[in-house]
């Protein structure tokens, strides 16, 4: 808890909830909404989903179907996580909470600090990063939403915006290949080219090319070598 309490990522979810609480007010949703959608959904991008659907109009399974959609992001995540995390001893059980703790700013975490730890520690360890994290951002999304009168709306949308940069560097920090950071490059060049020409799938598409691009200059670079 203490290493969750002193990560970056506070900060980062502290404007990002913040924000997601005075949205969640200004589309006129319940305050007990943003807490209860901030444990069970536990993602930022989904829960804006899953606000501005409801209060567009959109039917229920409409939105359950966009927020899946969202949510499969977070698997390979899980996927990648979860065997660090296992020791002989760990049963399927254990893995539950810190499978639903899994996002993104976690699982950075996780990655970078769980590894040094002794395996029959690590569980422990992350869940509780992901109780520091998960209660920090309903606290700070009850505030967003009872400050939301004060706030301004540039500011609200500046707050969002901090998430997927914290990401960014905190992607370009981690990367331990030449190669990781040559997709990053790559997807930096790409998503503004395919926002422009108005792409569907923008993102999903500068994930597809970076990364399949930068696999593809790799192998050819290591086979000459």
């Amino acid at each position: 808890m203490r290493a969750g309490g002193t990560s970056v990522f506070v900060l980062v979810l502290v404007g990002t909830y913040i924000s997601l609480g005075a949205l969640s007010h200004d589309l006129g949703l319940p305050a007990p909404w943003i807490a209860l959608s901030t444990v069970l959904v536990w993602a930022a991008p989904a829960q804006v989903i899953i606000c501005t659907a409801l209060a567009g109009g959109a039917a229920p399974v409409e939105v359950a179907l966009a927020v899946t959609l969202s949510g499969i992001r977070l698997l390979p995540m899980a996927v990648a996580l979860l065997p660090i995390l296992k020791a002989p001893s760990t049963r399927t059980r254990h893995l539950v909470l810190p499978a639903h703790f899994t996002a993104v700013s976690l699982w950075i975490e996780a990655l970078r600090m769980a590894p040094k730890l002794p395996h029959e520690k690590r569980i422990a360890f992350v869940n509780g990063i992901g109780t520091v994290f998960i209660g920090l951002s309903v606290v700070f999304g009850l505030v967003g939403y009872y400050l939301a009168a004060l706030l301004p709306a540039v500011l609200v949308s500046a707050l969002l915006f901090v998430t997927p940069m914290s990401f960014l560097s905190s992607a370009v920090r981690n990367s331990r290949l030449w190669s990781d950071r040559l997709a990053t490059g790559i997807g930096l060049f790409v998503a503004p080219l395919l926002a422009w020409y108005g792409i569907g799938l923008d993102l999903l598409w500068t994930g597809i090319i970076g990364g399949t691009a930068a696999y593809a200059i790799h192998r050819v670079v290591e086979a000459t070598r």
